[in-house]
Formats: C-alpha cells, structure tokens, sequence
C-alpha cells in the first residue's frame, strides 16, 4: 500500500485535461499480505512495514488463527523469494495444516487477491489525494472490513469463470 494518488481514466469536458491534486512531500509505503478464500470470499489481511520472511511468517500465524477449525490450508502464491525463504519452509513442516502451491512466473491474472487489490487502488487511490497513509489505511479498513467474513461481493471481485 503507498500514499501515492493514482491516475485513471475519468470524464471530463472536451478538451479540458482533468487534474488529480497529489501534494505529497515524502514517499510513504506498507506491505499489504492478503490472503482469498475462495469458498467464502473472505479476505484476511496483515499489514507490516516491510514484506520479508518474518512479516510473511506473522501473516500465516493470522491464518492459523481465523482458520482454526479448517483441517487443511492450501495457500496459492505468487514467487516473491521471501515465500520461499528457508525460514518459511522449516515453520511450514512443523504446521503441516498449511500446504503452499506457487502461481507460474509473472502470472498476476491468476491470483484472486490481485484482483481486490485492484477493487481497492479502484475505490480508493484512484484521482484521489490523500494526506498520510494513515488516512489511506482508514479508507482501506472503512472499505474492506466487511470483506474480512465471508462475502459474496469479493466473490465476484475475485473470481473469474474461465
């Protein structure tokens, strides 16, 4: 997640360039992990300042704990190298609830999460400036809290019939 405004299409007056006002003194960023169920369109996210093997290891603890009950977890990833950190791999055989299957390179499109971050940076980044990030997590919580129990609005969000 950054505090950057992002620029998207709009409607505007022929010939009249539509402005976007950014006034932004300093770059401000935080990883976002989020993780799709695809049973019940539900989101679970974890913030961190940093995306590495130790914030990534925090998010599968959140899991663990929102999925308590299931008897297996089958995550699908992208090839970030911290997800296959020798780190991730010794946690995972001692919590062998959690198997991780990894996307084809450069393959976006076959991510569901992928497509609520679009939703997201859609809803609230684009032609949008906004002071801090923390202003921006708030809008990000505001819209995205219901998303955090099963939905069926993310459902069709996130997934694709091919």
């Amino acid at each position: 997640m950054s505090n950057t405004a992002t620029v998207s299409y709009s409607w505007s007056k022929k010939g009249v360039q539509p402005q976007v006002v950014c006034k932004q003194r300093k770059r401000e960023r935080q990883t976002v992990f989020g993780s799709y169920n695809y049973g019940t369109g539900q989101i679970t996210v974890t913030f961190a300042d940093k995306g590495n093997s130790h914030t990534f290891k925090k998010h599968l603890k959140k899991i663990l704990r929102v999925y308590k009950t299931a008897p297996l977890i089958i995550l699908i990833l992208d090839n970030v190298a911290y997800h296959h950190a020798r780190s991730i791999k010794a946690w995972l055989e001692r919590h062998p609830k959690i198997e991780m299957f990894f996307l084809p390179p450069y393959s976006p499109d076959l991510n569901a999460v992928e497509r609520a971050w679009w939703y997201m940076r859609k809803k609230i980044t684009h032609n949008r400036n906004i002071k801090t990030l923390k202003e921006r997590k708030m809008d990000f919580w505001r819209m995205f809290s219901h998303f955090l129990k099963p939905n069926l609005h993310l459902k069709t969000i996130c997934e694709i019939n091919y």
